[in-house]
């Protein structure tokens, strides 16, 4: 090997260990910094997951928020419903006692001797005062034979009667009446009972 050879080859050396020393001196620093970088990647990642937490916490009180909305005004709808089914309860049980009087005096026409033409006017009367209360929904309970039921019906007296069954109304001394089926007023009833 020539002079000139051998001093590229040893500046190579040189400068292969130069740069051999550097990378070994820079290699602290980089590792600092991809630690740095990793922890920044990592913060990251726990950041971007309570983002996304909060970001569906956000969405479920909307949805739950919207659904009770929704339900506030389902509620304020039926009761405007029902305050227009049932405006006329008042008015309606105030009533009764016309209907009652007109049908009692019906029955008092089947007593005594009095005119045909007297008892078809009260029987008119009380057949078209029925009817417009059937208009605005308003039935009559009359449940005679019918087994007895508390939620209609109100019991005055128990009679024992081996021809029908126990519980069983024998007897309607003053119809019920529902108004868009909502019970107004009970029947008022005499119920059978075993012997």
């Amino acid at each position: 090997m020539t002079t000139e050879e051998q001093k590229k080859t040893a500046q190579d050396e040189l400068d292969q260990a130069q740069q051999t020393a550097e990378d070994a001196q820079a290699t602290p620093e980089n590792l600092i910094e991809g630690d740095v970088v990793d922890a920044a990647a990592e913060t990251d990642t726990n950041e971007v997951a309570a983002l996304e937490e909060q970001l569906a916490q956000a969405k479920d009180q909307v949805l739950r928020a919207h659904a009770d909305a929704q339900n506030a005004r389902r509620r304020a709808e039926q009761d405007v419903e029902k305050a227009h089914k049932f405006a006329l309860e008042k008015f309606t049980k105030e009533l009764l006692p016309v209907i009652d009087s007109l049908e009692r005096a019906i029955e008092a026409f089947d007593q005594n001797d009095a005119p045909a033409a007297l008892r078809e006017g009260v029987e008119m009367t009380l057949s078209m005062f029925i009817s417009t209360l059937g208009k605005f929904n308003v039935e009559p309970v009359n449940p005679q034979g019918e087994p007895f039921d508390p939620q209609f019906h109100e019991a005055m007296s128990m009679v024992p009667n081996p021809e029908v069954e126990p519980n069983t109304v024998i007897a309607v001394m003053q119809k019920g009446y529902l108004l868009n089926g909502r019970l107004v007023r009970p029947a008022m009833v005499m119920v059978s009972k075993s012997a």
